[in-house]
C-alpha cells in the first residue's frame, strides 16, 4: 500500500465513520434488542499471507462455538431475521472502518481470505495479497451475488468448502489481479462508487 493509498484511506474512514455513526448505532442498537449478546462477530483473516487480525462485522447469525469456513446453505438455518436484512445491504460490514482506521484494511482491495485457504493456495494469495485486502473489491462488485448463489447451494461444511476452494478462489483471484494490474486512485473511487449504487439499488 502506497502511503498517498493509506492517507486517503485513514482520512475516509474518519470521515465515513462520522457520517455513519448514527446508522452504524441504530443497527448495533437494533441487533442488541432483537437478538442480543453479542452485538459484534470477530473473524480471523489474512492481511498478507503470513499476518493475520480480527475482521470486524455486525453479528448476522446465531452463536456456534465451532463455527468456521465460508457462509453456505448449511448455515442458512443459523441466519437471524436482522442479519438477513443486514447482509442485503451489507450493513453488517460498517464496523470495519475501525478496520480501515487501524490499517488492516484498505476501502478497496480484495476480500481478506481465511487462513485455511491462504494455507492451501499459497501461490495464488501469494500475489493477491500483494494488495491490500480492502472492504469492497472489482471482485466484491462482479462476483459476490454469483459467489452468494453457489454456495447457498450447498447443503453441508464440506460441499461449502468443496465450492468455494474449486469455484470461488480461481475466480476471484483472476479479477482480483486484473484489479491489482490496473488499480489506481481513480480506478478506486470508479469501484468504491459503483459498490454503493449497487447497494442502494
Amino acid at each position: 500500500m502506497t502511503p498517498f493509498k493509506r492517507f486517503f484511506d485513514f482520512i475516509s474512514a474518519i470521515v465515513l465513520g462520522t457520517v455513519l455513526l448514527p446508522l452504524t448505532l441504530w443497527v448495533a442498537a437494533l441487533i442488541l434488542i432483537r437478538d442480543g449478546r453479542p452485538v459484534f462477530y470477530v473473524a480471523e483473516r489474512m492481511k498478507t499471507p503470513t499476518k493475520a487480525f480480527g475482521l470486524i462485522k455486525f453479528r448476522t447469525m446465531l452463536p456456534a462455538p465451532d463455527d468456521s469456513g465460508v457462509s453456505g446453505g448449511d448455515k442458512s438455518a443459523r441466519l437471524t431475521r436482522t442479519g438477513a436484512m443486514l447482509r442485503a445491504k451489507r450493513l453488517d460490514e460498517l464496523p470495519q472502518i475501525w478496520n480501515v482506521l487501524k490499517g488492516d484494511i484498505s476501502l478497496v482491495g480484495p476480500r481478506p481470505p481465511l487462513r485455511s485457504y491462504v494455507e492451501r493456495f499459497p501461490e495464488t494469495y501469494a500475489k493477491v495479497l500483494k494488495s491490500r485486502p480492502g472492504i469492497t473489491g472489482l471482485a466484491t462488485l462482479y462476483f459476490h451475488q454469483h459467489e452468494e448463489y453457489l454456495l447457498s447451494r450447498c447443503k453441508d461444511a464440506d460441499e461449502t468448502d468443496r465450492v468455494y476452494a474449486a469455484r470461488c478462489v480461481p475466480r476471484k483471484a483472476r479479477i482480483d489481479l486484473i484489479y491489482q494490474r490496473n488499480r489506481s486512485f481513480c480506478y478506486d473511487w470508479e469501484i468504491m462508487l459503483k459498490t454503493v449504487f449497487k447497494r442502494l439499488r
